[in-house]
């Protein structure tokens, strides 16, 4: 096939998953498990139209499932508009902390019962399997801002910060494979740069960041009615908030994160400082961007500045989810068809001893005192779906020494997992939400 007929196949891709969303919204597979499986078909496996290897262009896949990963992560903190005392963002501390390293510890101690690997070998697998992914959980996360329900922020919390978690045990794992005398000063190193400041830090330079700009944009744009649609601001944000953050030595998923956030308390700001007086009382606690028409003359003072924040924070929206979407449909088609070279059999049983035992586990042993419902405990240790995080560390770890033959092994294996998370948890997702919502309006 020459450019043209490709240009043309994706074109009639995009264009049949556009007029199909309502369809795929309501049956059993996701829109992201039809894009992987639209890369199995032009892969070797069927069609044999695509050859492509995501390990022998890891340096490739390494930047742009970064750009996807920063770009749903902003997203993500951006319609999370809970306060930060709320319970739900308890939830997902405990979740994205506690909970994640209780899994990689556990994968890491199955990966070395099932094949003899190396310990950090299995930590390594570990850390690249166990954090759930912003990118493919859009049926499980916070729908927009006005989305409260307790569920899918906590979920939406985890995903934002898990990698805050996994990330450096990964590091730690590609440090001890390429140093046989990794002595304590390294170690130190490690804990004080990769985990304690790239966790604090990456958090503080985001949060900062976003509201900073978030304030200033809203400035700007009340008192410049003429000024442009604020389109490019979410990738401003996104590029800059990674950027400085990994120059710094800091977590650039978790700056972006917060950079949504901190985005989000600007918007919140406002509102409260200039609380728009002339709608019903119910609906000033409503997002900005729920609240003004986008053609509407922006007016002085008050009532300006809210219609202004609205503008903001509604073209950082909309922009930033076209591009995660974007870019998440062309990493799964590109999954698809590397998969043809990376299937392994056991990365199936790992992947049903994450799904079934060692993420449920970890669920209930860290959310134990917390009140929530045994229904809602058993949703959160199944919902946690795999996805591009785990590619991006995958080709992390192969770009930072991770290689040979074992190396290559768990590499297949995760790739599997990562498949397999996507199908069964794609199948799952929408009749286990159904029978919550059935259960929930039974109750009422």
């Amino acid at each position: 096939m020459d450019f043209l007929a490709w240009t043309a196949a994706t074109g009639a891709l995009l264009l049949l998953m556009s007029l199909a969303s309502g369809w795929i919204h309501r049956g059993p597979v996701t829109s992201f498990g039809l894009y992987l499986l639209a890369g199995i078909l032009c892969g070797p496996w069927m069609l044999d139209l695509l050859h492509l290897d995501i390990i022998s262009h890891a340096t490739l896949a390494l930047h742009i499932t970064e750009i996807t990963m920063a770009a749903s992560l902003f997203i993500t903190g951006l319609k999370l508009r809970l306060p930060l005392r709320a319970h739900s963002w308890r939830i997902g501390l405990r979740l994205a902390f506690p909970a994640m390293l209780l899994t990689v510890a556990g994968m890491a101690l199955l990966m070395h019962w099932l094949t003899g690997f190396s310990w950090p070998l299995c930590l390594a697998f570990g850390a690249i399997v166990a954090p759930t992914d912003p990118v493919l959980a859009s049926l499980i996360s916070v729908n927009d801002a006005r989305d409260d329900d307790a569920l899918r922020v906590a979920l939406s919390s985890e995903a934002g910060m898990n990698d805050g978690s996994a990330l450096p045990l990964l590091m730690l794992a590609v440090l001890l494979l390429n140093y046989d005398n990794t002595n304590l000063a390294a170690v130190g190193s490690w804990f004080g740069v990769d985990v304690l400041w790239a966790i604090g830090g990456g958090l503080l330079l985001g949060y900062a960041l976003g509201r900073l700009i978030g304030l200033l944009a809203t400035h700007l744009r009340s008192a410049h009615e003429d000024t442009a649609p604020n389109d490019f601001l979410a990738l401003a944000l996104i590029a800059l908030s990674y950027a400085i953050a990994q120059s710094l030595d800091a977590s650039g998923f978790l700056a972006t994160f917060a950079a949504g956030v901190g985005l989000r308390r600007a918007e919140l700001q406002v509102v409260r400082r200039y609380p728009p007086q002339d709608l019903p009382e119910e609906q000033r606690v409503m997002p900005a961007e729920t609240l003004v028409n986008p053609n509407q003359r922006l007016e002085h003072g008050g009532s300006g500045m809210v219609k202004s924040v609205g503008l903001v924070v509604g073209d950082a929206l909309s922009f930033g989810d076209t591009i995660e979407r974007l870019l998440a449909a062309a990493m799964m088609v590109v999954l698809g068809v590397t998969l043809a070279q990376h299937w392994n059999v056991t990365g199936i049983l790992l992947g049903l001893l994450l799904f079934a035992i060692v993420r449920p586990l970890a669920v209930w042993l860290t959310t134990l005192g917390c009140g929530i419902p045994l229904d809602q405990r058993l949703l959160i240790g199944w919902l946690g779906i795999r996805g591009i995080g785990s590619i991006n560390y995958i080709a992390w770890a192969w770009v930072h020494g991770m290689v040979g033959n074992q190396a290559q092994v768990v590499i297949d294996m995760a790739l599997t997992l990562v498949v397999c998370s996507i199908v069964v948890h794609g199948v799952t997702v929408t009749p286990l939400l159904n029978w919550r919502a059935a259960r929930q309006r039974n109750q009422i």
